[in-house]
């Protein structure tokens, strides 16, 4: 047990001394939320990345693998699409445009882009974000708390306070630098952790030749792509509900905060090879790692989740005291705890820079000093940690069937669904409108929770949208109402001068059906008034 606690204590202390190190150059407003500007590639992919998996890749993702098998495996290129689309083709113009907008936060950008004339798109996007970012936060501290519980036989709550204190403490001195540092430092052991496990176990297995024939023995759907019964409606909405994870990282605030914050374009060049990269050893090395749990921990009629835990959750902690001595025990328990706190540090850091900046200064006291900013920020923080870990333990009593992976994912996927399909119009379709980014924010909020509370409990079709998760329904939602508020109440003149910021940041206007000139939509537009 003394090698466990001698880990977990070298990490702890490594994480201090980088937020006590990042402290130091936090001066301003800037700094707390955006580290100045002035990231790197390696730290910018991997503090995005190590902020998007988050506990349900360590413990969730793992335990899905156990639980269905290869057909898991698609998550893994949901994600790669994701995180592709958003370093490849979403990450230079919106840096661009953020730069140009002089925008520290997701909500400045959307200001900026619409030209907004009133804060109700500052209230609506601080409110919604606030919300689910809460949801996402405590599902983190949950999964702190399962960890301790798992790995070490403390007990739960002791576990969450614990995990919950140590992130907290290292937020509140170093801002979004202590985030992203540790992110990087995180990240690095996430990987090691990952790959090595999987890989060791293999070989140690004296029949590792016949792991396919075995789980055949166990359950012939745990090796076929579509699970269980082959390709049903069912299996194909667990699918394509697994697939559709990876919207997430199109446009979520908290992944695309490290845009904002790298340093230049040559850095998003070299960081989206390392940003795919990552996600897929990571990925792929969680799931190899439940669905060799389910090969050496359960037989034919046993069902794992009594063996794994609720969801197979403890898989991750079967296979690592399974094949490593105490002392890597400890490190695995700081690869969870990395998991979980990049993800925590990141998002206090964005909430609590938003409420502050986007409400606060903008709003209620635009006289408000850098200093004096800074100092808010970080309270703000402490009592947004408090509220996260207040809900944590209140789900725990009320939820105790709960799953990491999906309390995780409606988190994420609220924060997705509100913001990612406002995000990917608001780049690329020069027509869309500020009213019609409040109605995909409002929907894609709204119909997260209707899917969740509403869809999912009707008897005839609820098994359907809970294998779908609420992803797919609300991300669809928020889009088409975009596209028809757009078209019901147009902004010509907004589309004029977002045209001119595109020209003005040397990007070609994406070509619309009938290609007009600045003077013909606004002629237009006058006479459609006088008709």
């Amino acid at each position: 047990m003394f090698e466990k606690y001698a880990m977990i204590v070298i990490y702890f202390s490594i994480l201090m001394v980088l937020g006590y190190i990042a402290s130091k150059r936090v001066r301003n407003m800037n700094d707390f939320v955006i580290g100045g500007k002035t990231l790197s590639y390696w730290v910018a992919a991997f503090s995005a990345q190590a902020t998007g998996e988050s506990a349900w890749l360590l413990l969730g993702l793992t335990g899905m693998g156990a639980m269905l098998g290869f057909s898991t495996y698609w998550v893994v290129i949901g994600e790669l699409f994701g995180v592709g689309v958003a370093w490849f083709i979403m990450a230079k113009r919106f840096k661009r445009l953020t730069d140009k907008y002089e925008a520290i936060t997701c909500i400045d950008y959307m200001v900026g882009r619409f030209k907004s004339k009133t804060n109700v798109l500052r209230i609506v996007s601080a409110i919604v974000l606030s919300i689910f970012v809460l949801i996402y936060i405590s599902a983190q501290i949950d999964a702190t708390g399962s960890a301790f519980e798992s790995f070490l036989d403390w007990d739960y709550h002791v576990g969450a306070i614990t995990g919950f204190l140590i992130v907290a403490i290292y937020c509140i001195a170093g801002g979004f630098l202590a985030a992203a540092w540790t992110d990087m430092f995180q990240g690095a052991v996430m990987v090691l952790c990952l790959v090595l496990l999987p890989l060791v176990a293999f070989l140690t297995l004296s029949n590792s030749g016949s792991i396919i024939d075995g789980l055949i023995a166990i359950d012939p759907g745990l090796v076929t792509p579509w699970g269980a019964g082959g390709l049903t409606l069912m299996n194909a909405s667990v699918v394509i509900g697994m697939m559709l994870i990876g919207l997430g990282f199109l446009g979520s605030p908290q992944v695309f905060a490290r845009l904002i914050a790298i340093r230049d374009e040559g850095q998003i060049e070299r960081g989206r090879w390392v940003a795919m990269l990552f996600t897929l050893l990571v990925d792929f090395s969680a799931i190899s790692i439940g669905v060799l749990g389910r090969y050496i921990f359960t037989t034919q009629g046993v069902e794992p989740d009594t063996v794994l835990g609720n969801g197979s959750q403890n898989v991750l902690s079967e296979m690592v005291h399974y094949t490593f001595p105490p002392l890597l025990v400890g490190l695995y328990v700081a690869a969870v705890l990395s998991a979980i706190m990049s993800t925590v540090s990141s998002l206090l850091v964005m909430v609590a820079g938003s409420i502050t900046h986007d409400l606060y200064a903008k709003i209620v006291n635009p006289g408000l000093t850098d200093a004096r900013a800074a100092y808010l920020c970080r309270r703000i923080t402490v009592v947004l940690a408090t509220l996260a870990l207040g809900l944590a333990l209140i789900v725990s009593i009320v939820s105790p069937d709960r799953t990491i992976f999906w309390f995780a994912i409606f988190g994420w996927a609220g924060i997705a669904a509100t913001f990612c399909p406002m995000m990917l119009m608001s780049l690329f379709w020069t027509r869309y409108t500020e009213k019609a980014a409040i109605a995909s924010m409002i929907t894609g909020f709204s119909m997260t929770m209707i899917s969740k509370f509403v869809l999912q409990e009707m008897e005839s079709i609820g098994p359907y949208f809970t294998a779908l998760e609420t992803m797919p329904p609300s991300f669809l939602s928020a889009l088409i109402i975009g596209y028809v508020v757009t078209i019901l109440w147009p902004d010509p003149e907004l589309e004029v001068r977002y045209k001119r910021d595109l020209d003005s940041i040397n990007f070609d206007v994406l070509a619309t059906p009938n290609p007009v000139d600045a003077k013909t939509v606004t002629n237009s537009w006058t006479n459609f008034e006088k008709k």
